[in-house]
This record gives C-alpha cells, sequence and structure tokens, in this order.
C-alpha cells in the first residue's frame, strides 16, 4: 500500500464488491457502462476507484433517475448508480454492515444478513393472535425526506472512520439526472437503488423508531421492514394512544406519517367480537384479516391470517398477460414450463408460505392460459375451451411435475 495514499482501503475488499454487484446485476447508470462492459477492463476499472477512494479523491456521478409505477398510481423514484459507483458503495457497505447489523433491533427485517420478509411475516401473524389491535404505520416518502445530518450523526454512532462518513455524505449529497438530462440537486433523502440506501435506512430508523419503541414502548412488539411498520397492542385505547406518540417522535426526525394510509386495525376472528370499520391491513405482499381456519382437530373456525394480497394477485394476473403464454404456439408445452417455471416457483416461495390455498386459486390462471394456448395451437380441438381443458387436465393428472404448480 502505497505511503501516499490518505486512507487504507484493502484492494481485496474492491474485488469482493465487484463480485456482490455482478451477482446483484442490475442496469447501467448515467455512463450507459453495463457490468459485462465494465468488466472488459476490470483490473483497471477497479485499479482506479480504489485509488481514488484511498486519495480522498473519489466523487460519485449523479444517480440516474427513473420512475416505477405504483399500486395508487403514483411513481416510486430510483436512483440508478453507475456500476463503478456501485461497487465503491458496496466497499463502504462491507466495512460498514458486520458491526453495524449486530446492533440492529432483532423486530428489524428489511436488508438484512439472514432476515427476511417471510420470517416477518411469520412473526406478525403470531403477535396478531395474541393482540386485538394494530397499528399499520405508512410514512410518507421515507427515503425521499431523509435528514442528511441526522444520517450522519447516527453514522457517527457507529464509525469513526474519516473516509467512510466522507463518502456517505457524499453519496447523501450526489445529484440525480432525469431522463432529459437535467442534474437536479438532492438536499435530503437517499436514492432507492443504491446499495449504501438500504442500510442507511436501517441505521436511521434504527434510532428514530426501533431504540425508542424499545425504550419507551418495550411490551408493544413490532415488525419492520425498512419503512414498513406493523405495531401491536392490547386494546384500541392504547393504540390510539401510541399513535400519537408515534407520529410526534418521528416529527422530531423530520419524517411524516400518512395521514390517509396509516390505520389502526382490529385483528376480528372467533374469539373477538365488536363491529370496527378497519379490520384488515396489508403487509408486504400479504393481506391479514378474518379467514376460514382449521385446527389441529379438523374443526373450522375463523382466524385473522395472512394470505397472498390483492395487489400481489393483480401483479400476478399482470405478469401472466404480460408472458403471452396463449400466443407461444410456435413453442411446446415443455418449452413454454421451463420458461414460466422459474417464475411460478418465485410466487409459490413467498406467497405460498401462509394459506396457499389462497395462491393456488391464483394459479389457476396458468391453466386457463394454457387451455387458451392448446385451442390455437391444436386444430383438432376446433375452437373447443372445454375440450382443451379436459386435454390439459390429462397432462396435469399424467406429468404432475411438469409445470411448478402443478
Amino acid at each position: 500500500m502505497s505511503q501516499a495514499k490518505s486512507f487504507e482501503i484493502s484492494k481485496y475488499v474492491f474485488v469482493k464488491a465487484y463480485e456482490h454487484v455482478k451477482a446483484n446485476k442490475g442496469s447501467e447508470g448515467i455512463d450507459d457502462i453495463t457490468i459485462k462492459e465494465f468488466e472488459k477492463n476490470l483490473k483497471d476499472n477497479l485499479y482506479k476507484i480504489w485509488n481514488r477512494m484511498s486519495s480522498g479523491t473519489y466523487f460519485p456521478p449523479p444517480v440516474r433517475l427513473v420512475e416505477i409505477p405504483k399500486a395508487d398510481g403514483k411513481k416510486r423514484k430510483l436512483g440508478i448508480p453507475t456500476v463503478g459507483d456501485r461497487i465503491a458503495q458496496m466497499v463502504v457497505k462491507m466495512y460498514l454492515e458486520p458491526e453495524m447489523d449486530m446492533k440492529f433491533h432483532t423486530s428489524s427485517y428489511g436488508y438484512r444478513p439472514n432476515k427476511s420478509a417471510k420470517e416477518a411475516i411469520g412473526v406478525a401473524r403470531k403477535n396478531c393472535w395474541e393482540y386485538d389491535w394494530v397499528i399499520d404505520l405508512d410514512i410518507k416518502g421515507f427515503f425521499d425526506n431523509m435528514d442528511h445530518d441526522l444520517v450522519i450523526k447516527a453514522l457517527k454512532m457507529h464509525t469513526e472512520s474519516k473516509w467512510i462518513l466522507m463518502y456517505v455524505e457524499r453519496w447523501l449529497k450526489a445529484p440525480a439526472m432525469l431522463a432529459d438530462g437535467t442534474i437536479v440537486q438532492r438536499t435530503q433523502g437517499t436514492p432507492q437503488g443504491g446499495v449504501i440506501s438500504p442500510l442507511l435506512a436501517n441505521l436511521f430508523m434504527h434510532y428514530a423508531f426501533d431504540e425508542w419503541m424499545r425504550i419507551n414502548y418495550p411490551t408493544n412488539p413490532f415488525e419492520r421492514y425498512a419503512d414498513d411498520i406493523v405495531i401491536h397492542c392490547r386494546t384500541q385505547e392504547e393504540a390510539v394512544e401510541l399513535l400519537i406518540k408515534i407520529i410526534s417522535r418521528l416529527k422530531e426526525c423530520k419524517l411524516e406519517v400518512h395521514p390517509e394510509k396509516t390505520k389502526i386495525i382490529y385483528c376480528k376472528d372467533d374469539d373477538r367480537n365488536g363491529n370496527y370499520p378497519n379490520i384488515k391491513f396489508d403487509f408486504l405482499g400479504y393481506t391479514f384479516k378474518m379467514r376460514d381456519a382449521k385446527n389441529k382437530n379438523g374443526k373450522l373456525f375463523m382466524g385473522f391470517l395472512p394470505a397472498v394480497g390483492e395487489k400481489a394477485m393483480k401483479k400476478i394476473r399482470e405478469k401472466l398477460v404480460e408472458m403471452r403464454i396463449h400466443s407461444a404456439t410456435d413453442r411446446s408445452l415443455t418449452e413454454i414450463a421451463k420458461e414460466c417455471n422459474p417464475i411460478i416457483r418465485g410466487w409459490i416461495n413467498y406467497y405460498g408460505k401462509f394459506y396457499k390455498s389462497a395462491l393456488d386459486r391464483v394459479l389457476e390462471c396458468v391453466d386457463d392460459r394454457l387451455v387458451k394456448w392448446a385451442v390455437k395451437k391444436y386444430k383438432r380441438f376446433c375452437g373447443s375451451i372445454v375440450q382443451a381443458k379436459k386435454w390439459v387436465s390429462r397432462i396435469k393428472t399424467r406429468d404432475p411435475k411438469l409445470f411448478a404448480h402443478w
């Protein structure tokens, strides 16, 4: 390592950071350089990033701003860094995350090693059985509104490294480039799409919410996935009072609770009487509400349970339309299965974890598409949906492993 360098940063970490970035894939930034193009001159490109970061002269380029449609008709802004900048961010993340993650709350599940959304849903399900009321908390524009000074203040609780503090501050302030080439300066927030952003989001919420809850309301369990939060309460009065306190606390941290999307939910089931306006909520793609269930003795009852949500089902149906299975008459059924199965398995692995029968009903749409494909492909059905449906049913019986949902 050259003595002239201002900061001692291992070259080996840059190689590992590149491997992580490559595995995560992702699109190119404002320089239009893809991962494949970057690795054509990999050694020199990694050396340039290491050299600049080690000497303190690395300045992140603007992020490419893209807008992704949301379910409510609005758009989510994503800031896509260049491949080189993603590697630089990954280097800092690799230095910070191991120590920092150890300090994070057990009820924080998002973007963490050995934590998952499915785990958060499972814990939420259990807590909904034990607590009658839920605060379904929505923070307005969380990633866009995080206060930079508070982020740096929180970061200083975990590191004294000058180069890490300096580069995190530069990433927070890095401008964004719009589709027309306009450069927009940023004074708050951290762009969704950045490698370091999820870690900074968890760091911010660790002090803004998790630690505050642990100290002040240790008997109210919660599940947090980034800015998606569910808090459990014993009574409606407790929920109302706690929500007022949370709104005040987040305001101190320069965050605003969404007034329409934040709701107090009654976890209604067979053992909980009473009529209340809000008896269901969405969390991480699942809808929690009263559903038919069986106990260990096979007796039917109504329980408060999670299942694939309405928005998720709509996305699945939209994806099936986009896949155009019914029009793939140039391919065999085996070829269609090979193409579709990775996607179907993904749905099953996530949305089939709890109350799988709700997902099964949605996946019947795959079979409907296959029936339409058979009608188009084989003239012997003479356009008969009934005959094609019987044929698909026979294939399903004969070869139940052909499609992942069969």
